[in-house]
């Protein structure tokens, strides 16, 4: 019987986790935060 062995194209998230990135830089990348849920007509009309 043979030995199966399981390869991945990628590192665990729980054992190699993504290094800290600066805030600055990572805006520059994404660009701001944005919010969940985009404010309706109203909210933007009346600056709510």
């Amino acid at each position: 019987m043979t030995q199966a062995s399981i390869s991945k194209s990628r590192p665990d998230q729980w054992t190699h986790p993504r290094p800290h990135t600066d805030p600055a830089l990572r805006r520059k990348k994404y660009g701001a935060i944005r919010p969940m849920e985009e404010p309706g007509f109203f909210a933007r009309l009346f600056g709510g």
